[in-house]
């Protein structure tokens, strides 16, 4: 599973002091744990080359998307300029 372009922000790149991004990880259908945590690692790795930080991070249940796919869980995260 990959991000969608749109996960990315492209404000984080214009020196503005916050950038928020969004990103869906997908619960395993088996088991526990994220399928993607490695995608949220990359997008939190990206912005720290950018020169900001992790401020804040919330998660909220997007639901689920059927028989085989398992829940959805929106984290928000809020990154400051250091």
């Amino acid at each position: 599973m990959s991000l969608k372009p749109s996960s990315f922000s492209s404000a984080s790149g214009l020196d503005l002091p916050y950038v928020v991004l969004q990103v869906t990880l997908k619960e395993k259908l088996f088991g526990t744990g994220s399928g993607n945590l490695t995608e949220l690692e990359k997008v939190i790795n990206e912005q720290a080359s950018k020169g900001y930080r992790l401020h804040t991070i919330t998660t909220s249940n997007g639901g689920s998307k059927g028989l085989g796919g398992g829940d959805r869980i929106q984290a928000t995260m809020v990154f400051e300029r250091i």
